[in-house]
């Protein structure tokens, strides 16, 4: 009874520490930078010793379960604002913290426990936080409790399977005090030197010693989180800086080390794999601190035992190396003469940084080539690759290495599965896999467009092996075909056309690229989605492919005014747009968990390509209508009986749905509202709907695009009032359309009253992101709705408290003042 006591008794001190004062915590999960604002009331309470001491001696005295609450406390107290106390003060309540820390660690018996022991770790964290280095060493203790702290984080990193999730917190205080080094002033000295290369030695050495531990006992392998392996490096990279030449004289001791026994199993007559796998492995933690020579020669060394042998985890490590050596060495930014080069020159004969690029290219070959059956290594590869394609590098790229060698430089060999098996259709190869020819194809076809200008040839030899496999495949389709090698080509097809189509960007290169594929290619994507609806393996690519199209990035579809292309290409997507969706409604009722990849997924993207091309500028819609082409109404008929199959609730739920109805339902009202007019009543209801609902959405683009969609259809009919009431006759000839939607909110007047007062609520009570979006439609609503608004008001006004209902009051009357009966820019911006 009593410990019940006591643990309801702690987590009320803990949930008074952790409540937010001044209301400034946006997000109550962070933990890095954590002040507990404390009300100076408290003040005489805090400077109590015996408060510390109490919370301290409940740590030591109750059992795991409730002794954590008790640290949990005194993580707070350790955050108390520093404004709280004077300096004497602040010094002596330090002084009480450091001394229960001091206890602590003389007595760990508590911290094998691993909610303690997590607990006891953000305590430390916090300590640095809210306190200084030159505050610390100023403390009467800290020579021994800096001790302690190294010897616990030390045990702690050499027990790498317990409470793996508490080393952050260690290694952010470490990193915190030795990055506060150069701002210390007294004369006390700080003792990091000493500890911080023992901490870093302890943390690598626990890595390597993890290696064939996990390999031979199947345990987990903490090295498999990358994003925690990351994180906690960018902490030891810190730390690792304190003493620098002892930490780097251990990374080439251990380096060369593990190579020179990763050789003797090499050159060993009787190879034992399961040892060459933990010698390999070691080098993963390794290659995370940059010993560069050691590196490339490891490179060599390993790529020459291809194909036998490749491991994933290494070839990721040296991938992330080469990267990480791109960023600081390779660049237009970057000092030429770096030091690094010097050395390379001497020891590997790579004299600058053309040669080092000549390295990275014969690396991402070899992965290409030799790896093709590993996803991972080939995405990361063709990533290094893509981002070798950008920018400055990429013209090094071009000129002075696929110059080199005629053979390699060819983007037909460069494009062919013959060298590059991930670019085959066997089997072999899961439909996931092609995945990653797109990015390998927008790389290439940057490099082609280094010299590419008007050279309509070198263009057509680029495009040559997917002429090839596009002739194949119209084959197949004009004869019995074998079904799945026909799909499998197609998918390949749609992945690498739409990795080019991403990288031309110019108007030049991605008309050769619409000459190349318009008629004839495209019908056969057209007849493909007919064929395979059912199978998103399928549709998805070709809808992908179909949405890059219509991109008009750069102004790259801006033809020439004798060219139809803009219209043809429309024609097109309207075409896949409109076959697509009769073809996906006719699958029925799907259970919750096929109605995203079979249905929502394909008309997520086809809405993106909708809205791509009436907001691209390079067509004109009158045409369409003037000249009998009935492509623009049938394309936003299949839009509307899409979105009629899905639902309120999937809108909004499936987010990349959501991101595209709700920007082409914005471009909709803002430019073609006489087709949102032209709508059956239960479509409008639809509709208006949806964006009653989507005003409250947390996503910024959703709401956004809804308060914009909303204020279109609002200045449309406030304008049609407006024209009604001058009762001209010019006005009357164009007024139709007008009169339906007024004629449907007068019959529906709670569908703008409720989005009215769905604002109203956003701006006054809830913390609005996208307050600007927000009131661009709301004086609208407010002239429309006049009667409405003033009754709205009142309610809000009476529903607060006494004290509140006059400055509310007063808060309506300014907005309204001065407010004209108009809709110009100068009375909205009022």
């Amino acid at each position: 009874r009593q410990q019940t006591l006591a643990m309801h008794l702690l987590k009320l001190v803990l949930n008074c520490l952790n409540f937010d004062f001044i209301g400034n915590s946006a997000d109550e999960s962070a933990d890095d930078l954590c002040t507990v604002q404390i009300p100076t009331s408290w003040k005489a309470i805090f400077l109590e010793p015996e408060t510390l001491d109490l919370f301290f001696d409940l740590y030591h005295s109750l059992p795991p379960l409730l002794s954590q609450l008790a640290l949990s406390c005194l993580a707070q107290f350790a955050s108390t604002r520093r404004s709280l106390f004077s300096n004497p003060e602040r010094a002596k309540y330090l002084g009480n913290l450091i001394k229960g820390v001091k206890q602590i660690l003389e007595n760990p018996q508590g911290l094998s426990d691993p909610g303690n022991y997590h607990e006891f770790c953000r305590f430390l964290a916090r300590l640095k936080t809210n306190y200084q280095l030159g505050e610390l060493v100023m403390v009467k203790d800290y020579p021994e409790v800096i001790q302690l702290i190294a010897n616990f984080t030390i045990t702690s990193l050499q027990h790498w399977e317990f409470a793996p999730n508490s080393v952050h917190y260690l290694l952010a205080l470490w990193q915190r005090m030795v990055a506060s080094v150069p701002f210390v002033k007294t004369a006390e000295p700080h003792l990091l030197d000493t500890y911080a290369p023992e901490i870093t030695k302890a943390y690598i050495t626990s890595r390597l010693g993890s290696v064939p531990i996990v390999l031979r006992d199947g345990l987990e392998d903490p090295l498999d989180d990358t994003a925690t392996v990351f994180q906690q490096l960018e902490q030891l990279c810190t730390v690792s800086r304190c003493e620098y030449e002892k930490t780097c004289a251990l990374l080439v001791q251990l380096f060369d080390q593990n190579a020179q026994n990763y050789q003797k199993l090499l050159q060993s007559s009787v190879r034992n794999p399961l040892e060459i796998t933990v010698q390999e492995e070691c080098f993963f933690p390794l290659f995370f601190f940059f010993l560069s020579l050691r590196v490339f020669q490891l490179i060599s060394l390993m790529d020459a035992q291809l194909p036998q042998s490749s491991n994933e985890k290494v070839e990721l490590a040296i991938l992330w190396f080469l990267d990480q050596f791109r960023k600081t060495y390779v660049g237009d930014q970057l000092q030429r003469t770096s030091k690094v080069y010097a050395r390379m020159s001497e020891v590997l004969g790579i004299t600058d940084e053309n040669h080092v690029l000549e390295t990275f290219m014969t690396k991402i070959v070899t992965n290409l080539k030799y790896r093709g059956r590993c996803e991972p290594v080939i995405s990361r590869t063709l990533q290094f690759l893509n981002d070798l394609s950008v920018g400055y590098p990429f013209y090094c790229v071009r000129h002075t290495i696929l110059e080199k060698d005629r053979m390699k430089i060819n983007m037909h060999y460069l494009s062919s599965f013959k060298h590059f098996p991930f670019l085959g259709i066997t089997d072999n190869y899961s439909l996931s896999d092609l995945r990653c020819r797109t990015t390998f194809y927008t790389a290439l076809t940057r490099l082609l467009m280094v010299d590419l200008g008007e050279d309509e040839d070198e263009f057509e030899n680029f495009m040559l092996p997917l002429t090839v496999s596009f002739e194949s495949v119209t084959r197949v389709f004009n004869s019995s075909f074998e079904q799945e090698e026909a799909k499998r080509m197609l998918i390949g097809l749609a992945r690498d056309l739409r990795g080019i189509a991403f990288a031309l960007n110019t108007k030049t290169s991605y008309t050769m690229l619409f000459d190349w594929i318009y008629p004839a290619y495209l019908s056969v994507l057209q007849r493909a989605i007919e064929v395979w609806y059912r199978e998103p393996a399928c549709t998805t690519p070709i809808l992908k492919l179909m949405a890059e199209f219509m991109q008009n990035r750069s102004q790259r579809l801006n033809f020439d005014v004798s060219s139809p292309n803009g219209i043809l290409l429309f024609r097109e997507a309207s075409k896949m747009i409109c076959t697509y969706g009769n073809q996906i409604l006719s699958l029925g009722t799907l259970s919750k968990d096929q109605v995203y990849p079979l249905k929502l997924k394909g008309i997520s993207i086809c809405y993106s390509a909708l809205k791509s091309a009436l907001c691209g500028n390079y067509v004109s819609f009158g045409v369409f209508k003037l000249y009998g082409d009935n492509h623009f109404d049938n394309v936003l008929q299949a839009f509307v009986k899409m979105l009629l199959s899905v639902s309120h609730s999937d809108l909004l739920q499936y987010r990349k749905l959501s991101q595209a109805y709700y920007p082409l339902l914005e471009c909709l009202t803002q430019d073609h509202m006489s087709f949102i007019t032209s709508l059956e009543p239960h479509v409008l209801i639809y509709i208006l709907t949806s964006i009653s609902e989507g005003l409250t959405a947390l996503d910024t683009i959703v709401s956004s695009s809804c308060c914009a969609s909303l204020d279109h259809i609002v200045i449309y009919l406030f304008k049609h009032i407006a024209k009604e009431g001058k009762k001209t006759l010019r006005c009357r000839a164009v007024s139709q359309d007008g009169q339906r939607l007024l004629h449907f909110m007068q019959q529906n007047p709670e569908v703008l009253q409720q989005m009215m007062s769905i604002l109203m609520n956003t701006i006054i009570f809830e913390d609005c992101r996208n307050q600007w979006s927000v009131s661009r439609p709301l004086l609208g609503l407010i002239l429309l709705n006049e009667k409405y608004f003033s009754e709205l008001r009142a309610t809000l006004i009476t529903s607060q408290p006494d004290n509140k209902r006059e400055v509310l009051d007063q808060c309506f009357r300014n907005l309204m003042e001065g407010v004209e009966q108009n809709l110009l820019a100068e009375n909205r911006d009022r």
